[in-house]
């Protein structure tokens, strides 16, 4: 019995002391701003980063100041003018909404018609505006038309500047710099989206598998347990039933007890680790006698070709299930179990002949699933492609039938490449 106690000791988590709890869930719900940071590779996304650019425009700037710009209070609306618009671009680029609406785009017509007013008024120094105006482009259009749009910019520039007798290598050099700084900024800013696309789907995809693997477990532990501690509950009662008048019939039933929970120390392990696989057979003969056990006759019928392990362990589940709850609530005096096999379906029926629906649980339209424990088989059986129904019988009683393919599909994989990597539980 020590061995068996420290087993369970093992097998239980250790939990923290009530002084502990407090410090625990406020460092859980801190952010984790460093982690956050130092797994995003590339610039960040971030306004910001667009703002310095803004320096092209120092040559611009000096020419007013100096006095070396015709009508400079129209220069100098339009350098104003142009400055708060690039900045408004710039921090609506970063959020998609904003970045796809309408007003983006009107935003940046108006700063191409001051960027061709002032280019073609002024040229020299005024010409890096088309730069500028590429690079919030790139920002804003990304692939909606980028291309065109920017080929457009930079033809643009190389012909104004050869309006204003600027020497060809300077043409060139303008109109390759205004195409480079579009379409290098939206492959930029658009690869690193998509890493932090894959960021938040790898995000997804774990909360996704602890979420399914914490349904598996408690599946699985109260599959296990209500079980288990069914036929613990009816064997202890027929063993003292028969105490008075016949101890070793009670002491064989003592024994069955001992062997029953030495097996659930054993599952509950193997439901931990996550490599229980449950057998047909197996669960038959546990069904066999936890019915006796219980005063119920049991009735086994087999028929078909060997199953494969995978549709024996979902089926023992049902067997499982079905027979844990004709021993607790049916009251039930004969139990039928019978498994239908072919080539390509494997069909399994438990009826009972005891009380049938319970009256705090009336039977709505459709196929009635029941408790707990059989709505989380439903969803185990659609999964591998099955279907899990119970309900009345048709002689009265309760009915539970599970039908599976015998090659079963895997169905929470095919949910989770429909959605891209959310898994259905």
């Amino acid at each position: 019995m020590n061995g068996e106690n420290e087993t369970v000791a093992r097998l239980l988590p250790k939990l923290p002391s009530l002084s502990e709890l407090p410090e625990r869930k406020k460092a859980a719900s801190a952010p984790k701003k460093c982690d956050r940071d130092a797994d995003l590779p590339g610039p960040p996304a971030s306004a910001y980063t667009l703002l310095p650019w803004l320096l092209m425009g120092l040559g611009a700037f000096s020419n007013l100041v100096q006095g070396q710009t015709p009508n400079p209070w129209i220069g100098g609306a339009g350098l104003l003018a142009f400055n708060s618009l690039y900045v408004t671009i710039s921090f609506r680029a970063f959020v998609k909404e904003k970045r796809e609406s309408r007003t983006t785009l009107v935003i940046l017509a108006a700063m191409a018609a001051i960027t061709y007013a002032l280019t073609i008024f002024y040229g020299g120094t005024w010409l890096f505006f088309f730069p500028l105006l590429s690079l919030a482009c790139g920002a804003v259009l990304r692939d909606r038309g980028l291309g065109l749009t920017i080929m457009v910019l930079a033809s643009s520039a190389g012909a104004i500047s050869g309006m204003k007798a600027g020497a060809v290598w300077d043409n060139v050099t303008l109109a390759y710099g205004t195409f480079l700084s579009g379409m290098v900024t939206a492959a930029v800013l658009s690869l690193s989206q998509t890493v932090r696309e894959l960021r938040d789907t790898r995000q997804e995809l774990a909360r996704t598998a602890v979420e399914k693997e914490r349904l598996r477990f408690s599946r699985d532990l109260h599959d296990l347990l209500g079980h288990t501690l069914s036929v613990i509950v009816v064997k202890s009662e027929a063993a003292r039933r028969l105490a008075p008048r016949d101890l070793d019939a009670a002491l064989g039933q003592v024994a069955d007890i001992e062997s029953v929970g030495r097996q659930a120390l054993t599952e509950i392990r193997e439901a931990v680790t996550g490599y229980r696989e449950g057998s047909l057979g197996t669960e038959l003969d546990r069904a066999r006698s936890a019915l006796l056990a219980a005063e119920v006759e049991p009735v086994v019928r087999l028929s078909g070709p060997p199953l494969p392990s995978q549709v024996e362990a979902l089926l023992g589940w049902v067997v499982r299930e079905a027979v844990t709850n004709v021993v607790r609530h049916s009251g039930a005096a004969r139990c039928e179990i019978t498994v239908d096999g072919a080539p390509d379906r494997v069909r399994l029926t438990i009826t009972d002949d005891g009380r049938g629906t319970p009256p705090e649980q009336p039977v709505s339209p459709g196929p009635r699933i029941g408790g707990t424990g059989l709505k989380g088989l439903t969803e185990r059986l659609a999964a591998a492609g099955g279907s899990l129904e119970a309900g009345p019988g048709p002689r009265g009683g309760f009915q539970v039938t599970a039908e599976l393919p015998v090659d079963p599909v895997d169905g929470e994989l095919d949910a989770e490449l429909e959605a891209q990597g959310v898994g259905r539980d």
